[in-house]
């Protein structure tokens, strides 16, 4: 059975309870319809709660989370900028979610020869959805309906709202390749641009029920493909096409505020567990083990490259161990409702050494200036995280799945795919709307900083 979002939607058949108790052989059939009849689906207020909770968790990591976490990292002068950056695209990202790109991304499409690839817009401005209207999405929670199908626990716009937070943070991850040297104009159309021609076909692809990655049965519980891996290709040829900071000598620039990236981090870990746990769309025991994964995964994958920096660098660093236990969150994502623990420590140990090789060593030699580490972070981290699912999935979890060569295989035509996709269309993005409306700032508004240039503010005043 196709999995992540284990989305399986109204077409994953539900053993019936009523349907397999016998019946005495008088009854005929009409009667069993008028059981049937009697069945009505409703709202599980303890999913519902738990949704909620995880909706505003996503969007914690957003702002004030990622804000935090990013404007630590770049010079004071690029602070305000970072922060705009982010709190823009929580505004517009909701406001296209809403208009057409849940339909998109979750619709069905009309014309059959596109259905698996993006959704249609039956539900633009989320027409036809009511407010206690059940969402046709789910993993391990359903309710048998009266046409023989099955429905989810929770409102169906609390799945919309849930799912706009991860809309909202993918382009916000972008960010961090290209900080310090953007205009904003130029980053705004762009970012809305790519949430609606790029992310949302790849959300499609693999969360909805008519999507070719779905049916292929590609494991991706919260978002290694359509978050991580897509943001972090995206990352790397903005890096690429925008080029160097100016002045750029090939090491990482001194973070302005580290007490920002550790409360960012922080943010990060904590709102995470909406990200992750919330996927199950229940509040049960997948949720419990989701969560369960994902802590521990972060804390192994923190405590590896503190050791990594510790024996190599001969000093651990506060920015170090915040990038180490994004690096688990990352990497856990996809994994989180398909390993037990032993299979997230291992995800957590290894992939800080694989991340921080290629932020440490490969960035250096290959002279990219991927500013906050979006792609050797994200990107490097998401594909580790969605390979490493497809050998250490266990059916302890979920008895459906298991770790074999076989989902390796349908693992890597997932990042594969969602690879090509995303850096050939990011790539044709950014050239289109540079040309239009300018991307890159000039070399007096960088010297300037961000701030100053873009949005007329200073964050901290000229005394300090």
């Amino acid at each position: 059975m196709p999995l992540f979002m284990l989305v399986a939607l109204p077409f994953i058949s539900y053993a019936q309870t009523a349907d397999s108790t016998a019946v005495d052989s008088v009854v005929v059939a009409p009667a069993k319809e008028a059981v049937v009849s009697a069945i009505v689906p409703t709202i599980d207020s303890g999913d519902t709660a738990w949704m909620i909770v995880a909706t505003a968790l996503v969007l914690l990591m957003s702002i004030p989370g990622l804000a935090l976490f990013y404007g630590g990292l770049v010079r004071r002068k690029n602070v305000l900028s970072v922060f705009m950056q982010v709190f823009i695209l929580v505004a517009v990202i909701t406001l296209e979610w809403v208009a057409f790109g849940y339909s998109n991304a979750f619709g069905s499409n009309s014309i059959e020869a596109l259905k698996p690839y993006v959704g249609g817009f039956d539900w633009a401005f989320l027409k036809g959805i009511g407010v206690n209207d059940l969402s046709p999405y789910f993993i391990s929670h359903s309710q048998p309906t009266a046409d023989g199908g099955t429905i989810g626990t929770i409102p169906h716009i609390v799945f919309v709202l849930f799912q706009c937070m991860f809309a909202v943070i993918t382009p916000a991850l972008i960010i961090g390749a290209f900080a310090e040297r953007i205009k904003f104009r130029g980053f705004l159309i762009f970012s809305l641009l790519w949430a609606a021609i790029v992310y949302n076909p790849i959300a499609h692809w693999v969360w909805s029920g008519d999507g070719w990655l779905f049916a292929k049965g590609a494991l991706d519980f919260a978002g290694g493909t359509v978050v991580h891996i897509n943001a972090g290709i995206a990352a790397l040829v903005m890096a690429l096409m925008i080029g160097k900071r100016k002045n750029y000598e090939g090491h990482p620039t001194a973070p302005h505020n580290i007490p920002f990236v550790a409360i960012g981090a922080g943010l990060l870990w904590f709102g995470w567990f909406g990200f992750n746990a919330g996927s199950g769309l229940a509040a049960d025991g997948l949720a419990a083990s989701a969560f369960l994964a994902t802590h521990v995964a972060t804390a192994a994958a923190a405590l590896s490259w503190t050791l990594l920096e510790w024996i190599i660098n001969k000093k651990p660093t506060v920015v170090g161990i915040a990038t180490g236990a994004v690096a688990g969150l990352v990497a856990i994502t996809p994994a989180a409702g398909f390993v037990d623990v032993s299979g997230a420590i291992i995800i957590g140990l290894l992939v800080s050494v694989v991340c921080f090789i290629m932020v440490a060593v490969v960035k250096g030699k290959l002279g990219y200036d991927d500013s906050l580490d979006a792609f050797g972070v994200h990107g490097i981290g998401g594909i580790f995280g969605a390979l490493a699912t497809g050998v250490l999935a266990t059916p302890a979890i979920q008895s459906a799945y298991s770790g074999s060569m076989h989902q390796l295989g349908i693992q890597l035509i997932a990042v594969g795919s969602t690879i090509a996709y995303s850096g050939i269309l990011t790539a044709i993005l950014f050239f289109i709307v540079d040309k239009l409306f300018g991307i890159r700032a000039t070399a007096s508004e960088e010297t300037t900083g961000l701030d100053i240039s873009q949005h007329n503010e200073l964050a901290y005043s000229e005394e300090e």
